[in-house]
């Protein structure tokens, strides 16, 4: 048996910005590059093509959306008499002192400066997860985050050193959302056991319940607190 975490609400708290869109343009004025009057609507828009359950990163979410603005613009130059009432992006902002020309290491610089939570570790996470060790289970985080290397900035501004899981997967590292099975197909792979024999800690049903698309087990913080993480899993494993 092995034993994956969630990461947010589980084993630590970590705050994000109150208006994700507005930190993001922020951090990319700060950077010279400036959104479109509509940037608010063009965040929230699917820029990137992906399969459902798939995870876009959204650094390169904000290269598209900013992409998107400047071909746009591009276009309104071309033929600047377009009707409004034909065209859908006849809204684009033309103001030619707006520069949305952006490379895709700037974007994910803006998106990491945007996203820069103050983290504290939850009653018990750190208890829980030497339990697990103690058991001799290899033990990985298993987490849903589309910013590039904020579960690790996370996990180190946490009492859980990253020393202490055997494997760090991500969502954005491997292309794939709980509950998607391919998140936990990788994190078993990681831990050298097949998905069936992978116990998933979690604090959400419906995300960290897609252990059990791959036969594996799902204890959910709502039922199993961390304190009697311990005990549940010495049940698991007579059970299994």
């Amino acid at each position: 048996m092995a034993v994956s975490f969630d990461l947010f609400g589980t084993l630590v708290t970590a705050d994000r910005p109150a208006e994700p869109a507005t930190a993001v343009a922020r951090a990319l004025a700060a950077r010279g590059v400036s959104v479109p009057d509509d940037w608010e609507t063009r965040y929230a828009q699917v820029h990137v093509d992906a399969p459902e359950g798939a995870e876009v990163a959204l650094d390169e979410h904000v290269f598209a959306a900013l992409s998107s603005a400047r071909s746009e613009r591009s276009r309104w130059r071309s033929n600047p008499g377009t009707n409004a009432d034909t065209d859908t992006n006849a809204n684009v902002d033309t103001d030619t002192d707006t520069n949305t020309d952006i490379d895709r290491e700037t974007a994910r610089q803006a998106v990491v400066a945007a996203f820069d939570p103050v983290v504290e570790t939850r009653a018990g996470a750190l208890a829980a997860v030497d339990a697990v060790r103690d058991r001799g289970d290899n033990v990985a985080i298993c987490s849903n985050c589309s910013v590039p290397g904020l579960v690790e900035r996370t996990l180190a501004r946490s009492r859980l050193e990253t020393s202490r899981f055997d494997a760090v997967v991500t969502s954005v590292d491997c292309g794939w959302r709980k509950p998607a099975a391919e998140i936990f197909v990788e994190t078993a792979d990681r831990l050298g056991v097949d998905p069936a024999d992978l116990v998933h800690v979690g604090d959400d049903a419906r995300t960290d319940g897609g252990i059990e698309s791959v036969g594996g087990t799902v204890i959910l913080l709502s039922a199993t607190p961390l304190a009697e993480l311990p005990a549940r899993l010495d049940r698991e494993a007579i059970d299994g």
